[in-house]
């Protein structure tokens, strides 16, 4: 059996802590497959234009932005987005 001293058993408590919150963090707060997203196409009207960036509605209901828009308000677009994320892409169809 190996003898630990102090600090030596407070740095394997500090370790095993330290991989036992990062194995609960990977898993339960911050899975991996939340990182990989599906992509949702929709049709849908620009709301406005401000300075080049565009504002959509969605059927999720979380209002999109899209940089580097062209579009004007009124216009119907296809846009593309992350399921649950604010920003989209208009794609051409």
């Amino acid at each position: 059996m190996v003898d630990f001293d102090s600090g030596k058993k407070n740095l394997l408590i500090f370790v095993g802590a330290f991989v036992v919150v990062g194995i609960i963090m990977s898993t339960v707060v911050f899975p991996f497959w939340n990182l990989i997203r599906e992509d949702v196409y929709e049709e849908t009207v620009i709301l406005s234009n401000d300075a080049g960036t565009c504002y959509v509605e969605t059927f999720d209901e979380i209002p999109k932005t899209i940089r580097d828009c062209t579009n004007l308000p009124g216009d119907t677009v296809t846009i593309k987005f992350g399921r649950g994320l604010a920003w989209a892409t208009v794609t051409n169809p």
